[in-house]
């Protein structure tokens, strides 16, 4: 049985859900509809403060917003679908969006540069040059070897329970930066270590 429009918003937000009063920035939206669609898909409820309170909207002024910053500043442009919920006579509109297995939706950052985003937890995010990296060995399907040369079990040693930064890695193991930055790619994609993205910092551990 379909959720209520209240039961979502007791979910409050996600990685696959995101409240907004209303959209006033396209550019903004464009970036949280490309990495809906480059990570796990996703539902926006336009009428909603973060705090959960329905507010309502028009949503025929918000239906525009959406599609122009969907057409225009996603790169491909991002399908949807919305929904028009109504609760004690204010109107929030549902907008949904479904995974792209491509995940190549590009939106512009602050600068106007084009960028990869992503959802982690209620964040949209930058794809960064590791996951880029990460998500090409998926295509590829680099099978993991029996045995690691020096080199790799050297820099495995450098991993522990603590997270540790990439800049940190490159002090640490005196490779080159490319070599470090294929090793870490490798040793994610195989699950020997885990990636954490935040805002402000991403980190990596021993799984």
């Amino acid at each position: 049985m379909p959720l209520s429009l209240k039961e979502l918003i007791r979910q409050g937000e996600h990685q696959t859900q995101d409240f907004k009063f209303r959209v006033d920035d396209q550019k903004k939206i464009a970036r949280t509809l490309s990495a809906f669609a480059n990570t796990d898909g996703g539902r926006l409820l336009i009428g909603v403060k973060d705090n959960g309170k329905i507010a309502g909207i028009n949503p025929e002024e918000e239906f525009h917003m959406i599609e122009g910053a969907a057409s225009l500043y996603c790169k491909p442009p991002v399908q949807f679908t919305t929904h028009i919920w109504q609760e004690d006579f204010r109107l929030v509109l549902e907008v949904k969006v479904e995974a792209n297995p491509a995940r190549n939706h590009l939106s512009p950052d602050e600068n106007s540069s084009w960028k990869i985003y992503i959802r982690r937890g209620d964040h949209t995010l930058i794809a960064n040059k590791i996951l880029l990296k990460i998500w090409a060995l998926e295509k590829k399907g680099v099978p993991k070897p029996q045995h690691f040369g020096e080199d790799e079990l050297n820099f495995l040693k450098l991993f522990s329970t603590e997270k540790v930064t990439l800049s940190k890695l490159y002090r640490l193991s005196k490779l080159p930066k490319n070599q470090v930055d294929h090793l870490v790619a490798l040793f994610t994609y195989w699950e020997l270590i885990s990636m954490e993205m935040t805002e402000e910092i991403t980190s990596y551990a021993l799984r």
